[in-house]
């Protein structure tokens, strides 16, 4: 575990910041600890873990209650206003929300950052079934439909440094674990226009994603999904008419993102 002012890591990191950051995801992992338990975790003084978590509960990352620190809701807000500064997401917001209406399943947006599929946004109806992504979380792009839909966009060159770089770890027994295979994924989404996942990221869970295409200047992948129960939505009729839906909201949110 790095040191403050140790430089092991190269002379452009700040450790200090690192070691703030590994407490965060710490406590997002655990729901709440104490000093000590921190302290443990990452191997540092009780001292050091004191100094870290009272700075950041001074400054508002952090709340505690009865001597045990949890993550605060500060981050709730930095992650809605990041949220609103992405116009896909004011283009697709009421689309996605009548997708989710019309079919009964959970309706997704998702963009790509640094080689992750991000949800930006999620709508639920009562009789879906939700696998407990909430929204900005980030995964491998490969697990889901969603990022299968958002690493066809990618270049080849950009999808080969990826899997190289990270190599591709499953989520399920049947997550795409070999590079040849994924390639072949990723060429039938570019061919048919569409990507499924088939229990891949969750066990019992089948998905449908499309890209939103689009032509700005600077374009960021996005796409979105759709997913419920297999036994729901495998059916060869079922899976069209959601497949029909799916691309309708794509064309939907394509055309008022153009003219956003």
């Amino acid at each position: 575990m790095p040191r403050i002012g140790d430089s092991s890591s190269g002379d452009h990191r700040i450790q200090a910041l690192d070691m703030a950051f590994e407490i965060i995801d710490v406590l997002q992992e655990r729901g709440a600890a104490g000093v000590s338990e921190i302290a443990t975790v990452l191997d540092v003084p009780t001292s050091t873990a004191y100094v870290y978590l009272s700075t950041l509960e001074d400054i508002g990352y952090l709340t505690k209650q009865d001597s045990q620190y949890r993550v605060s809701l500060r981050f709730l807000e930095v992650g809605g206003r990041l949220r609103h500064q992405f116009e896909i997401f004011h283009s697709a917001r009421q689309q996605i929300d009548e997708l989710s209406t019309r079919t009964g399943e959970v309706a997704n947006l998702g963009v790509e950052e640094d080689g992750r599929r991000v949800l930006l946004y999620t709508a639920e109806p009562p009789e879906g079934v939700f696998d407990n992504s909430p929204t900005g979380r980030f995964t491998r792009m490969h697990w889901t439909a969603l990022g299968k839909a958002l690493l066809a966009q990618l270049s080849d060159e950009r999808i080969d440094e990826l899997v190289s770089e990270e190599g591709l770890p499953p989520a399920t027994d049947q997550t795409i674990t070999d590079p040849d295979a994924l390639w072949e994924d990723i060429e039938r989404v570019r061919e048919r226009g569409y990507s499924v996942e088939d229990e891949e990221n969750h066990e019992g869970i089948q998905a449908f994603g499309i890209p939103i295409s689009n032509d700005r200047d600077t374009p960021i992948p996005s796409a979105v999904s759709i997913s419920g129960p297999k036994h729901r939505v495998a059916d060869e009729e079922t899976a069209s008419d959601l497949l029909d839906e799916l691309q309708r909201t794509a064309n939907v949110i394509q055309l008022e993102y153009q003219h956003y």
